[in-house]
């Protein structure tokens, strides 16, 4: 018997418990939330906040207000410089420099035991669960596991305590079992340099019989270029036959979906999205037939969602009233992901925005950000838009887009006001206006506010794409000490901050 075959055995009664999301998703959650506030009722935001005397969701609303990160700086301050019981019972000694912004401002989230345990690597262990659930005939596990990772530094001078890439993290006290059947070596994985860090990860799995891999796509797709520029093979297959699944998260997969499928050219390749982030692990894609994916409800997460409506255009609450639990959810409406979590984030709002496919389970998409739109003339395109309108673009084109950055320019020399563009191409369009046209039509299609503000040229131009040379938002990540990890492009922004800096640079 195969250690795959052992494995799965492993993995049944877990499978069987995930049933209860399709049986009893309310009742789950509200034991979570009772769970949480139970832990917690000593902490010093506990005690500000009555812990003790809140007995269900309507008191929990009542009493702990909606959190930005800015609300929660000063408590996750004081546990860094090694203050026990504050946001989480005892010391938290891990935060996560937050990849969700590449501002020079981070923000750090703390990352408790009972987090790694029962969120990050809970979710973790699902993805494997439902993939085995579905591919009966894996062999997982006779081989090994790519996973990228970042790098961590010390905190401060708290004895053992450190910040970095969430990523750094889970490997920096994963178990031992799990270092069995991964690489590159742990040394290799929290290298700082991405650069050098890719072409170790590189030759130390060339030789390795890898059957998956694990990353944010953009990443992801370095390491495998230059596994192919050392091999000198043709196509990934050829250096590992036994490849058979990416687990991706991160970022939108739709842009290097094509790069993947001719890098990769072996039938029954499998591709799995998930959703985890520095504050959490929250979805994961378990039906191969379905692009959306199960909001993971047993963990140590509570979930709220306020309607867009409902945000202000710097991604702060407007009405605090219109925030629902889970059972308040309608399906086709863009949500903002509130969550409450056993690492100490009370009713935070991530920024992450979402929308729901189904209620019977309850499965859902990435949208985008509640800061990453363009809605600078009321037009409120999203990612999600920016995404479908590329993805046709490119469909019609052949054109492959590596990255891409978008903003308003407010009023040109003549007056006019339009989107502009930036894109990174990997394959580029024949004709880059017959792009930009499609692109536009796209974005009109997918949008109708954007369909409004297009009407006859009156309030927006047609959008501007602008051809970026290779490697440039590579350099501007680099040279924000951004590079690699889960630091990610912003896509969408209502200033020309992150667009004027690239285009100073090209």
């Amino acid at each position: 018997m195969g250690i795959t075959s052992i494995a799965k055995l492993a993995f049944k009664e877990r499978q069987r418990e995930l049933e209860k999301h399709f049986r009893e998703p309310l009742d789950l959650q509200a034991d979570v939330l009772k769970s949480l506030v139970a832990r917690a009722t000593d902490t010093r935001y506990g005690r500000e906040h009555i812990f003790s005397a809140t007995k269900n969701y309507e008191d929990f609303r009542f009493n702990v207000p909606v959190n930005t990160y800015e609300e929660l700086k000063d408590y996750i301050d004081l546990m860094r410089h090694g203050s026990s019981d504050v946001l989480w019972p005892g010391i938290v000694k891990w935060y996560a420099k937050s990849s969700g912004t590449t501002n020079d401002k981070s923000k750090f989230i703390p990352v408790s035991r009972e987090g790694l345990d029962r969120i990050h690597y809970a979710g973790g262990s699902d993805v494997v669960a439902y993939y085995l659930q579905n591919n009966p005939k894996s062999r997982l596990f006779d081989g090994k596991a790519l996973i990228l990772g970042g790098s961590h530094i010390p905190n401060y001078n708290v004895q053992n305590s450190l910040v970095g890439d969430l990523s750094a993290i889970l490997i920096e006290n994963i178990s031992p079992l799990v270092n069995l059947v991964r690489v590159p070596n742990k040394k290799t994985a929290l290298i700082s340099d991405f650069e050098v860090k890719r072409d170790l990860i590189a030759k130390q799995c060339l030789k390795k019989n890898v059957t998956n891999i694990s990353g944010v796509p953009s990443w992801m797709m370095s390491v495998l270029v230059r596994v192919m520029e050392l091999s000198g093979k043709e196509h990934l297959e050829e250096v590992w036959p036994n490849l058979e699944v990416f687990f991706h998260g991160g970022i939108s997969f739709a842009p290097y979906r094509k790069q993947y499928e001719r890098l990769i050219t072996k039938p029954g390749m499998n591709y799995m999205e998930t959703y985890n982030a520095s504050e959490g692990f929250f979805g994961i894609q378990n039906d191969p037939a379905d692009a959306s994916m199960m909001l993971m409800l047993d963990y140590d997460v509570f979930y709220e969602f306020a309607p867009m409506e409902a945000i202000n255009d710097d991604g702060t609450l407007a009405d605090p009233e219109q925030v629902v639990p889970l059972e308040g959810v309608e399906t086709g409406r863009n949500y903002a992901m509130i969550i409450s979590t056993s690492c100490g984030l009370w009713r935070y709002m991530i920024g992450d925005t979402v929308r729901f496919t189904s209620v019977k389970p309850y499965k859902f998409i990435i949208t985008g950000r509640t800061k990453s739109f363009i809605n600078a003339f009321g037009e409120e395109l999203i990612v999600d838009n920016a995404e479908k309108g590329l993805l046709y673009a490119c469909q019609k084109t052949g054109a492959e887009v590596r990255e891409y950055t978008a903003a308003p320019v407010f009023m040109d020399q003549d007056a006019h006001c339009r989107h502009q563009w930036l894109i990174e191409f990997t394959k580029e369009p024949r004709d880059l206006a017959e792009f930009a046209k499609l692109l536009d039509n796209s974005l009109q299609q997918v949008n109708s506010d954007y369909e409004a503000k297009r009407y006859k040229d009156i309030t927006l131009q047609p959008l501007e794409v602008i051809k970026a040379r290779a490697g440039l938002f590579d350099d501007w990540l680099r040279s924000k000490g951004k590079l690699g990890g889960q630091h990610k492009v912003p896509r969408l922004a209502n200033s020309r901050k992150h667009i004027d800096e690239l285009l100073a640079m090209a």
